[in-house]
């Protein structure tokens, strides 16, 4: 995880000029989150998309705690099935369901995260104008 969120954040001050105008929002239903503040970065003389930045850094975090949950989730499984108890392995149903249910929206997230990438890209390609 740690590596993608380095690529992103070189991507975006790769992308983008600094002088378009306002903030990135983002379409798709997606939380704007507030998270603490890095120090000003800069390549080349322009800034990062400070506000694109912790939006995507939130998704990847998201996304961790997910795939955190099915680690312990997963290790519940193999404790029940090595117990061999009937109630332990009936248990099991109900936490694989949770498991890929917990896929399922670790799809979607990914699936959000490369849409406002996209519309980060887009929007700085178009010099900062929204469209």
């Amino acid at each position: 995880m740690e590596n993608t969120s380095r690529a992103v954040k070189k991507h975006l001050k790769r992308s983008g000029g600094g002088g378009g105008g306002g903030g990135s929002r983002f379409s798709g239903g997606r939380k704007q989150y507030e998270s603490e503040k890095e120090e000003g970065e800069e390549v080349g003389g322009e800034e990062c998309d400070q506000e694109a930045w912790e939006t995507l850094s939130q998704s990847f975090r998201d996304v961790q705690t997910v795939l955190d949950q099915n680690r312990t989730l997963i290790q519940q499984v193999n404790e029940n099935h090595q117990s061999k108890l009937p109630n332990n392995i009936a248990r099991n149903v109900d936490l694989i369901r949770e498991i890929n249910g917990n896929i399922s929206k670790v799809v979607g997230m990914y699936s959000d995260l490369s849409g406002n990438f996209s519309g980060i890209v887009h929007q700085r390609r178009s010099g900062g104008r929204e469209q």
